[in-house]
């Protein structure tokens, strides 16, 4: 993903300032576990910046539209992803404090240019189904010969003496005594 940059202004270096930005950029590729998410045009992004005195709060919101392939039929399906916009910026933090370790929040740049692209990133993926499916009764892919079952049923004939559609099916001949 490209930078997405947003300088802070003096103005906002003020106690209790609040500044909204907004913009749009461009993601390419997200991956989710297997799944990858191919954005089909620009993220639209905006955040409100708040000075709290000693950091600047960032929280907004980000939505973009992406092809991803159905986990049952694989056949493509477009998913709106919105997520959260979150961080946090120390201001004049030192190289190596202690109290800073292990939390959520960075330091703010020298140039006082935060980049917004990986809270951005981190939303969406956040939002992102781990199975996205086409649709919500998905039949899938038939396991002998793999047709698409949403097109229809295959002709394909049931595994002998196994009911398709049932699967404890298998349990029916068992002795459970």
């Amino acid at each position: 993903m490209e930078p997405v940059k947003i300088h802070i202004p003096q103005e906002l270096f003020e106690p209790a300032e609040t500044q909204t930005f907004s913009g749009q950029a461009q993601l390419g590729q997200l991956e989710v576990g297997a799944q990858i998410y191919e954005c089909t045009g620009p993220c639209a992004w905006e955040v409100e910046i708040t000075n709290t005195g000693r950091a600047f709060l960032v929280r907004g919101k980000s939505h973009v539209t992406a092809k991803v392939a159905c986990a049952r039929c694989l056949e493509d399906t477009s998913v709106e992803l919105a997520g959260d916009i979150e961080g946090y910026f120390v201001m004049d933090a030192p190289e190596q404090d202690e109290d800073l370790e292990g939390d959520e929040f960075e330091a703010l740049p020298a140039d006082h240019a935060i980049d917004l692209a990986p809270l951005i990133t981190a939303g969406l993926l956040l939002e992102a189904p781990f199975q996205p499916l086409c649709r919500e009764d998905c039949a899938g892919l038939c396991p002998q010969c793999g047709a698409n079952l949403n097109d229809g049923p295959c002709g394909c004939e049931p595994e002998e003496g196994i009911a398709p559609k049932n699967p404890f099916a298998v349990l029916k001949g068992m002795d459970l005594s």
